[in-house]
This record gives structure tokens, C-alpha cells and sequence, in this order.
């Protein structure tokens, strides 16, 4: 909230979440929004492009709130708004919240079509069964009692039965058990249970929790901090066993929809770093309320935590600046694995609890993408292995046991619904699945929530009052790539304005052309502008992979892993058939799921596997995208469907795509002559 308002500043008040504060005239009312922890989507970061920061300003006299509200009561439309509503759609009564300035009292109503981020939040653990040894330990002992004749200390004897019964032949104590220890030893009547914390093997081992009598069960933590969601598991220590998954949307989308904005929050707000860390550190323990209480625990049987993230939340979970990692040359405060006290970081676990991150690969590859890696382990195999985390900043890790490689790819937002006319993230009412009938042109598709299709009895029912919202990152690849199978797109990417006599569903839009996915409100199309997004998102994604595969020596790789929560939802079909990953068997695509999750709890599971991934990470080879200079070469390339020059046998053997138009075809189909390169010219010279 503003810091130090004052008495005659503006009352501003969101509906419907009823917050309210006082800022200084000037303010944008999406930084009040922020500053009040009202969540109002932006994607481009206060530029005015993406419109999803929408409000609507109410008008009249609220006497329950003491407020009069009025459309003059913020700022007239400036340049940036007008070019908006010019170039897209702007409602009428809507504007843009990262334009618009108070100016007077204002009651300000956050329309619900564009709070779309109650997305589908994938939390549950895998069923993988990992090989325990971790790095804290219970340990029942009975101590000797005081004795005249013996003049040591309880903690020592304690050390001493601990050492002489289970092997230790050093302990240290942490601080915080001083005081307390004679007490516990009485009450349990000399006979205790202590926790012993001991990550490497060079490590002094440390009792860091005691407890009287026999303490039989010790929790730990794995959790996989995302920029759009988080994810934790409750894990038992002793069995391994998950007791309890939760997950939860990662309250920083406030500050910023994708990383670089929440970078350029930071930069532009000198309280930004601080608030962000404050808004992740609390969303962290309100899972940990969560899993605790679906798992039947207290927060003081936590002794053991291991997160994973990308780089940006990475730094801000440990409350660095993130500024760095904004611009070249990407620089990491910390890359190695980080160990600290969960003290340090203001969680409230057992006083002796102990934190892990794993290390992080490079500048904006993570250590999520070092999380994957451990789980799926390239490394550790013969095969030519490809992992997939899809996202605003795609990680690329491409590699067998002799070499692995790794890169980011900046595939913005596209596939997670911004930029796209009718996206939005996963969430019910969102379309999931489409087809499109290739004589008929007419689709039919799957909405999250409901299990029949649109052109199945009882989907109107099953739908409810939500309706049909959005169209959300696997329909739009779905979409894109059945629009390119029916021909409704050409190779390049262009909508078929000449369907339009064929299909009222083609309609025309200025200069181009658009398909109409669902006449009902509201009115859901895929637009020129709109496969032009997943053309440029795929395209700089293909770029990276080709180039790791060149780096590698390869031209074609045995298997290929999508992680992620967005990864889970991948038709791999449609993926290759769009040019998102090379061609591959398609039964040796599959996707993970939280991968970065279950590299976690390997990692809180066995101490093993910390040394294994901080040993990788040293060997992986960082590929930055940027200084190559086949990068460009590659993704115009792959601006084709699926691509110019890669053939895909593979996927050709399993669906049968469009023939590839040659230039006379493309000629004929466009109706008009095209202007043909001089390499074209002199190759019909030849042909002459």
C-alpha cells in the first residue's frame, strides 16, 4: 500500500475484491492495484500493448464506501491507450489500468473476463520410486546420567552415546538446542531422539533437533518455485513417502505476468525487490500451512527443504536482485547449489531446519532445468535425450552420457495465451482440445472442465454459466497446426482468404484474413496476427534446439521430454506437427510433468544426488542463442510449418501433411504473381 498517504489523496477502491487506499493524484492505477495486492494482469509490462490490464471505471455516488466516482476522475486517453483501441479492441467503458492515472476518487471494478489466472495449478507427485538416503537423520539414543564422578556436560554425553551407537566420530550442535537440552533429556528421562544433519561427506554432521523419548516420524520439503505457479510436496524422511502435494499461483504475476517484467518492476521501483521476495517467501509458507495439514503435520516435524526455480525467482526467493540476469552477459549472483538455515529465509519450520537449492545451469537456465535434468538423467544414458520446458523463456537441454548441452530460448508468452486475440491461461471454460474437419472446415473442441466435445450431446449443460472464455496454450497449438492440416493456413503461415466462398468461418479483417472458432459469446477467433505469435514462439524455440543438435553433431535425437506443467498438456503430435520439436518417433515423446518437482525430491530423498547434479551442472555446456550466428539461418527456417528445409519422415509416416507448395503452387494458390528472389530467377534460367 502507498507508504505515506495523505488525508486529502484520492480514494481508490477495487471491486470485487473490496480493497481500498489512498494515492497521491498521478498514480497509474495499476501500480495502486499492485501496491494493494489486487491482481491485475500485465504482460508487457506497463507498455500498453497487451491489454490485459483492463478496468472499468464506475460512475455515481457509493455512499456505503463514502466515494464519488467518476470517468473524470482519471486521466484522459493518452496516445498509448488511443493506439491500442486502434490496433486492437478496447470495450467501450474499459481502459487500460496501466495508462490510466488517478485523478479523483474512483471506484474501480476489475472485470472478471480478464482475471484469468485461476489456472489449473498441476501439483501431484509422480509415482517414481527414489533410493533414500538423506541428508538428515533420526537417531534414538539413551544417555548416561549425570554423574559426581563424571563431570561431563548432558550434550556431551549426549555426543558421546550418539557417537559411540551409530557411528559419528565428530558431532557439533546447533545453538538454538543449548538451553533446552538438559529438559529434553529429563523429560525423556535420558532417553531422546536427534536429528543429525549431514549433506556431504565431508561435512561435520549436527545434531540440529531433539526430542524426548522416540520420535518416529521427520518431514521434508520439495518445491518447485515457477513464475506462474508453485508447487510442493510434504515427503516423509523416513519412508519417502509423499504425504501431502499442494500447489498455488505464484502471487509475483501482480508485479509482472513474465520474468523480464518482474525484472523491470525491480528496476523501476526501488521497493520492488523487497516486495517480490516478500510475496514469493509468503506464498511458500502458506503452502507449507497447506501440506502440513493435508499431510497431518506440524510445521516443527519440517527439518529438510529443497527448492528448485529459474534463475530470476531463484534470486528473489533469496532475496537477491534480480537486475543482473536482465541484460547480457546474464549474470548470476550465486550459480552453485545454496545451503542455508530456513531461519535465513524467514521460514517458519523446525528452529534446526536446513535448505537446499539446487545449482543453476546459466543465466536463464535454472535450477528447474538442473532439477529435470536430474530426474529424467541424459546423462546417465546412451540415447540421445531432448528436454522441453516450455514456457515465456524455453530451457533446452539436449545430451547423452559422453556430452550435454543446454540453452534458453525466448519464446515469450505466446504459448501460455498472451498475445493471442482469445487466449488465456488453463483454466475452466478454456478450449484444451480442437479438430478441424478438412472437407468441412468446421471444428469441434474440448473445453477444461468438461468432458464432452462441442459437438457431443450435453456439452451446452456441461459447460454451465462460465461458457466458452478463452482458448488456452495446448488449444492454441492444436488450433494452429489442425488449421495448417485443413489447409486453412499455407506452410508460411497465411490464412487461405480464398475459403472464405467455401466457409463463412474464414472471414475477412482489414488486410487479412481470420477463422472463427466459436460463434458464441464470446466470439473466439484465431486471427493473421495470432499465427504470426506461434509462428515467432516456435520458430525461436526450433532455432535453439537445432543449434544444440548442430553442437552436438546430430540430426536427428532418439527421444524427446516436454517438463513442466504446460509440457503436461502437449499433444506431441501437434507439436511437431507446428515445427516446435524435430521430428522423432512420435512414441518416443512423452511429457514428465513437474520433472523439476521430482528432481527436487530425489534431491531431498538422497544426499547422493546433490553431489550428482552439482557435478553435472559443472559439465554441461552453455549455448547462448544470442552470439550464434546460425541462430537467425535456423528460425526463419522455422517460421514454415513445419519447417523450410527440416524434412519429418517420421511424423510424415504417421500423419499425412499438406504437400509443400513449390513457388509456381504457391503462385497459383495465392491468385497473383510473386515477386521470386534471384536465386529463384537464375534456378529458372537454368531450368530453361
Amino acid at each position: 500500500m502507498n507508504q505515506h498517504p495523505k488525508l486529502d489523496d484520492p480514494l481508490v477502491l477495487f471491486m470485487p475484491s473490496g480493497k481500498r487506499g489512498r494515492f497521491p493524484v498521478g498514480t497509474p492505477i495499476l501500480d495502486a492495484a499492485r501496491q494493494l495486492g489486487v491482481y491485475v494482469e500485465s504482460v508487457c509490462g506497463g507498455r500498453a500493448t497487451c491489454g490485459r490490464c483492463q478496468v472499468e471505471i464506475q460512475q455515481g455516488h457509493f455512499a456505503k464506501h463514502k466515494i464519488v466516482s467518476a470517468p473524470d476522475h482519471v486521466s484522459p486517453v493518452g496516445p498509448k491507450e488511443a493506439r491500442y483501441a486502434e490496433k486492437r479492441t478496447l470495450p467501450e467503458g474499459r481502459r487500460l489500468s496501466c495508462s490510466a492515472t488517478i485523478q479523483g476518487d474512483l471506484v474501480v471494478d476489475v472485470p472478471q473476463d480478464t482475471v484469468i489466472n485461476a489456472q489449473v495449478v498441476r501439483k501431484d507427485a509422480d509415482d517414481k520410486v527414489i533410493e533414500r538416503r538423506p541428508a538428515l537423520n533420526l537417531c534414538y539414543v539413551e544417555v548416561e546420567e549425570p554423574d559426581m564422578h563424571k563431570p561431563l556436560g548432558d550434550l556431551d554425553r549426549l555426543k558421546a552415546a550418539l557417537m559411540r551407537e551409530w557411528g559419528y566420530g565428530r558431532l557439533e550442535a546447533d545453538a538454538h538446542l543449548l538451553p533446552v537440552v538438559q529438559s529434553i533429556l529429563r523429560e525423556g528421562e535420558w532417553a531422546v531422539t536427534a536429528a543429525i544433519h549431514q549433506d556431504g561427506e565431508d561435512d561435520v554432521p549436527r545434531i540440529v533437533a531433539l526430542w524426548p523419548g522416540l520420535k518416529n516420524e521427520a518431514y521434508g520439503l520439495a518445491c518447485d518455485i515457477g513464475s506462474t505457479t508453485i508447487a510442493m510436496h510434504l515427503v516423509s524422511l523416513l519412508s519417502g513417502r509423499v504425504a501431502a502435494s499442494a500447489g498455488a499461483s505464484n502471487p509475483q504475476i501482480r508485479f509482472g505476468e513474465d520474468l523480464m517484467s518482474r525484472v523491470s518492476y525491480v528496476m523501476m521501483n526501488p521497493e520492488g525487490r523487497d516486495a517480490m521476495t516478500r510475496a514469493v517467501r509468503e506464498a511458500v509458507s502458506k503452502l507449507v500451512d497447506k501440506v502440513c495439514a493435508d499431510g497431518q503435520a506440524e510445521r516443527a516435524d519440517v527439518l529438510d527443504a529443497v527448492f528448485v526455480a529459474n534463475p530470476i525467482m531463484h534470486h528473489l526467493f533469496l532475496g537477491i536482485d534480480p537486475t543482473e540476469l536482465g541484460g547480457a552477459p546474464f549474470a548470476l549472483a550465486v550459480s552453485g547449489a545454496v545451503k542455508a538455515r530456513a531461519d535465513d529465509l524467514a521460514l517458519d519450520l523446525n528452529p534446526g531446519a536446513r535448505l537446499y537449492l539446487l545449482p543453476c545451469i546459466a543465466g536463464h537456465v535454472g535450477a528447474d532445468a538442473a532439477a529435470v535434468t536430474l530426474s529424467e538423467g541424459p546423462h546417465r544414458q546412451d540415447e540421445m535425450m531432448l528436454i522441453v520446458d516450455v514456457g515465456t523463456n524455453a530451457e533446452i537441454v539436449l545430451g547423452n552420457r559422453s556430452r550435454v548441452v543446454a540453452a534458453s530460448s525466448p519464446t515469450g508468452p505466446a504459448f501460455e495465451g498472451a498475445e493471442i486475440s482469445a487466449g488465456q491461461r488453463a483454466a475452466p471454460g478454456a478450449i484444451e482440445r480442437v479438430r478441424i474437419d478438412p472437407e468441412t472446415l468446421e471444428p469441434r473442441f474440448r473445453v477444461i472442465g468438461t468432458e464432452p466435445w462441442s459437438h457431443e450431446p450435453g456439452f451446452a449443460e456441461a459447460l454451465g454459466p462460465t461458457g466458452v472464455t478463452g482458448i488456452c496454450g495446448s488449444g492454441i497449438i492444436e488450433v494452429i497446426a489442425e488449421m495448417y492440416l485443413a489447409g486453412i493456413i499455407s506452410e508460411d503461415g497465411v490464412i487461405d482468404g480464398a475459403l472464405a466462398a467455401r466457409n463463412p468461418r474464414v472471414v475477412a479483417a482489414g488486410r487479412t484474413f481470420s477463422y472463427v472458432l466459436s460463434e458464441a459469446a464470446p466470439r473466439l477467433t484465431i486471427t493473421q496476427n495470432d499465427v504470426r505469435a506461434i509462428q515467432l514462439a516456435k520458430a525461436a524455440l526450433y532455432a535453439g534446439i537445432r543449434l544444440l543438435m548442430e553442437k552436438q553433431g546430430v540430426t536427428a535425437v532418439d527421444t524427446i521430454r516436454f517438463a513442466g506443467a504446460f509440457g503436461s498438456f502437449i499433444d506431441p503430435k501437434y507439436a511437431m506437427v507446428l515445427g516446435l520439436i524435430p521430428d522423432c518417433e512420435l512414441d518416443k515423446v512423452s511429457a514428465i510433468g513437474n520433472a523439476a518437482g521430482t528432481g527436487a525430491r530425489m534431491a531431498l530423498l538422497n544426499r547422493d544426488y546433490r553431489r550428482e547434479i552439482e557435478q553435472t551442472v559443472r559439465r554441461i555446456e552453455k549455448i547462448e542463442t544470442a552470439l550464434e550466428s546460425r541462430f537467425q539461418e535456423h528460425f526463419v527456417n522455422a517460421m514454415a510449418l513445419p519447417n523450410k528445409v527440416d524434412p519429418f519422415p517420421r511424423l510424415a509416416a504417421r500423419v499425412p501433411l499438406p504437400a509443400r507448395r513449390t513457388p509456381a503452387t504457391a503462385d497459383a494458390a495465392d491468385g497473383a504473381p510473386r515477386r521470386r528472389s534471384r536465386a529463384e530467377r537464375a534456378a529458372r534460367r537454368n531450368r530453361s
